[in-house]
This record gives structure tokens, C-alpha cells and sequence, in this order.
């Protein structure tokens, strides 16, 4: 029998996509109908909501996610950063991992409502009006630390052990097989880790947001949008976050790619 040949990946997304809307409509339609004697719809259609986005124009929209893709953006690149730093410490001092993954599963379990309160005590949020708030990115670097640690963690133990015995013969240290062999076999599972944690930053910072001490952002303009009422507009930035954070995961995925032709197949010109 022929292998199964599976469907490229734009054909399985527009298919999930087109999924997605339509059942979207369906509910819309069926069991989120307004309420008697009102005219608030909870969950407008596709069509509404589409038609409110067009009727707006983009650059309303636009300044409101410039902040929050900032702050998603700083913190993504702080957690990622110190979870890649802890990762390869592990590595050269063997002793402290109990440690690190301690805390890295203590900051996955944290309750945010809970960490965000407290944060917005001790860091507040924008020191100027259209700056990021540092709540917002503080939650954007919490929510990747803790995949950017097991991600890491798990790529660098799966070095090959006969390249390492090679650097070691040869008189190689520890930082020599972390440069020279297990970065190499670990960028696959960073790479993923951090493509993953490309929509989780987004969404820390709007929950960060949502704490307040910001005067424009995607968490503060839902606020807002729901206090009015004002559904479709609601629906439209949902709408458009899953859009943001999907083409950041994309973007990651794109790059992915692009640094480990080995892992899909491909080999490089």
C-alpha cells in the first residue's frame, strides 16, 4: 500500500479556519441569540464582526495592540532569556537542577490573578501614559519561562552521548560540549519552546493589562469595550489577537525552519 500523504500545512490551517467560522456562525445564530426584549448579542456572527473591523479601518485598532505587542515582546524576550540562562547553568553545574525545575514549576502553577495583584503593587503598570506597563511584562516573561526551561532542558540531554565522549576525549570542558555539540541537538526543541511560548506571552501581557495601571492596551481596551456593551467591537479584538499571536507563532515557525533544515527533511542550498 502507498504511503498516506498528509496535507500541507496552509491546507490543514484554511481548513481549521474555515471550521472554526463556521461553527462560530452556527453558534451565533442558535444558542447565543439575544436575550427577549433586547437587541445585545453576546456572540455577533462572523459577518458582523468582519463587516465592524472594516467599517473601522485597521489603525484604530493598531494603536491599541502597538502597546500590548511591546510588552508581549519585552517580556518574551526577558523569560525566554533567563529560562535559556538557567537551562545551560544546569548543564555546567549538574547539581542545581532539582533547584531550577523547582522554580520553573512553581511559576507554571502560580494562580495569575494572584501573582498579577501583587505585581501591580510592586511594579505598577505604565510610568507614562502610551507606555508598556511593567505588570504586563513581567506575566508575559512568567507564562514562557517555565516551556523555555523544559524545552531547553529536554534538547540538551539529547545530545548524542558519543559526541560528547569525542569533545571529552580531546580534552573538551563542559562549556565545550554545550557549544559545540548540545546546542546543536537542542535548537529543534528550543526552537519549538519558543514557538510556543510566542502566544502565551502574548497572553500574559493582556492579562498583565488587565490589572490596570495602563491607559491604552488590548486588556484595558476590552475593559472598556464590554462595560459599553459594545460587542462586536469585543468579538473584532479577540478576533485580532488570535491573528497577532499567530502570526508571531508563525513568524518563530518560519524561522525554525529556516535554522534546522535537518529536522523536516530539507537540506540547505
Amino acid at each position: 500500500m502507498g504511503r498516506a500523504r498528509r496535507l500541507p500545512g496552509w491546507v490543514a490551517g484554511l481548513i481549521g479556519a474555515v471550521a472554526l467560522i463556521g461553527a462560530w456562525w452556527l453558534f451565533s445564530v442558535t444558542i447565543f441569540q439575544p436575550p427577549p426584549g433586547t437587541t445585545f448579542t453576546p456572540v455577533p456572527s462572523p459577518f458582523v464582526v468582519f463587516q465592524t473591523i472594516w467599517q473601522d479601518g485597521l489603525a484604530p485598532y493598531w494603536s491599541v495592540f502597538q502597546v500590548t505587542i511591546t510588552e508581549a515582546a519585552i517580556g518574551y524576550a526577558w523569560g525566554n532569556g533567563i529560562a535559556l540562562l538557567l537551562a545551560a547553568t544546569v548543564l555546567l553545574l549538574p547539581r542545581i537542577e532539582p533547584v531550577v525545575m523547582q522554580v520553573a514549576v512553581v511559576s507554571y502553577c502560580l494562580p495569575v490573578v494572584a501573582v498579577g495583584g501583587i505585581a501591580i503593587v510592586v511594579l505598577g503598570g505604565a510610568k507614562r501614559p502610551g507606555d508598556p506597563s511593567s505588570t504586563a511584562i513581567f506575566l508575559a516573561a512568567l507564562a514562557v519561562f517555565f516551556t523555555t526551561v523544559v524545552g531547553a532542558l529536554l534538547g540538551f540531554r539529547a545530545a548524542d552521548r558519543s559526541s560528547l565522549d569525542v569533545v571529552h576525549v580531546y580534552g573538551g570542558s563542559r562549556l565545550t560540549q554545550l557549544r559545540k555539540v548540545r546546542l546543536i541537538a537542542a535548537l529543534p526543541a528550543i526552537l519549538n519552546a519558543l514557538q510556543i511560548a510566542v502566544p502565551s506571552a502574548f497572553l500574559g501581557a493582556v492579562l498583565g493589562e488587565y490589572m490596570g495601571g495602563i491607559d491604552r492596551g488590548v486588556g484595558i481596551t476590552l475593559i472598556k469595550l464590554q462595560g459599553d456593551l459594545d460587542s462586536a467591537r469585543v468579538w473584532a479584538v479577540f478576533l485580532l489577537s488570535a491573528l497577532v499571536a499567530l502570526a508571531g507563532y508563525a513568524l518563530v515557525g518560519l524561522i525554525s525552519r529556516l535554522v534546522t533544515p535537518w529536522v523536516s527533511g530539507r537540506t540547505v542550498a
